[in-house]
């Protein structure tokens, strides 16, 4: 056990240390950027712009960035998944599926059930969950600055928003697969086994508080964010959860391999980026498969499946 906490430090450290070394050479590069083409301006005057138009009205602003923005962004990057998945065209998306002949087409009855239950928990669960949250941030004081904040600022936040979903996320995660929670609560999410994008907020309403919505909201609140970054974060949450559950290994997008094998499995791959589910073993099974090796951003356009493909299966 002390040998592999070890060895999780060292791979903390390792990814801490190239990632200040990006995060240095991109904040000076964005900074430069900024300065020369003055985009710094550009987003600034927007953002005046908006406020001024709805006259500072903090509760709908909040509204529009916190609820309306990241909705379209959900449904309008899980709209393209779905044409996919009913039609099977283009079959340029098709071709990266990554449990082969699952979902192929998927079934029409199961996603109707799949997105009324999504819209149920935007609706009835999220958007209510918005009202504390904006009294949290009204308490901060700055959440409606009219100044935005910097772009380093935010990657800044940004790291902080992934770390605090990533530990809320795999604990709350591994708490509902608990038998006794599991059969009455997490066993919805898990009714698809082969996941489909929209399937990333079809759960029990307990799951979506626990796990789906408290470790995206709770970084934005302890950081007294500014809407406009909460408005991103919560965007980039949903479309990235919409990836891992997408059911397609894209080029260019983040690796869905791990949490599709979670649904396969059941018990392997809790987390998000995978640290945590090292430190606890929960990935073991996961790193001695064919779908570890496909873990990996997909920089051509040769799908994973074909060129690494499953070993074929023994004869009995």
């Amino acid at each position: 056990q002390e040998e592999k906490l070890w060895d999780a430090l060292k791979i903390s450290a390792y990814v801490f240390s190239t990632g200040l070394l990006m995060f240095t050479a991109l904040v000076n590069s964005i900074s430069w950027f900024m300065q020369n083409v003055t985009l710094d301006n550009f987003w600034q005057t927007t953002w005046l712009k908006f406020y001024n138009f709805f006259e500072g009205d903090e509760w709908t602003i909040f509204l529009l960035g916190a609820a309306l923005v990241p909705g379209l962004a959900f449904w309008g990057f899980n709209g393209i998944l779905m044409v996919a998945d009913v039609t099977g065209k283009p079959t340029f998306i098709t071709r990266y599926r990554i449990q082969l002949g699952k979902n192929d087409p998927v079934d029409t009855k199961k996603l109707r059930q799949a997105i009324y239950t999504a819209l149920a928990n935007q609706f009835l669960i999220s958007l209510p969950m918005l009202v504390p949250m904006f009294y949290v941030m009204k308490w901060w004081g700055n959440t409606f600055s009219k100044e935005l904040p910097t772009f380093q600022w935010f990657l800044v936040e940004l790291s902080v928003f992934t770390v605090i979903e990533e530990i809320l996320f795999y604990y709350t995660h591994r708490l509902v697969h608990h038998p006794v929670l599991y059969k009455h609560i997490h066993k919805k999410h898990h009714e698809w086994t082969a996941p489909i994008g929209v399937v990333s907020i079809y759960a029990h309403p307990v799951e979506h508080i626990l796990s789906n919505t408290l470790p995206v909201m709770t970084g934005p609140m302890i950081m007294g964010s500014h809407i406009v970054l909460i408005s991103v974060w919560f965007s980039l949450a949903l479309i990235t959860t919409s990836i891992s559950h997408c059911g397609y290994h894209l080029p260019f997008l983040p690796s869905p391999e791990f949490h599709d094998f979670h649904h396969l499995k059941f018990n392997q791959c809790y987390g998000v980026l995978g640290v945590l589910d090292y430190l606890h073993g929960t990935d073991r099974v996961f790193r001695q498969t064919k779908a570890f090796e496909r873990h990996k951003v997909l920089l051509g356009l040769t799908p994973l499946s074909e060129s690494i493909p499953e070993a074929p299966k023994k004869a009995e």
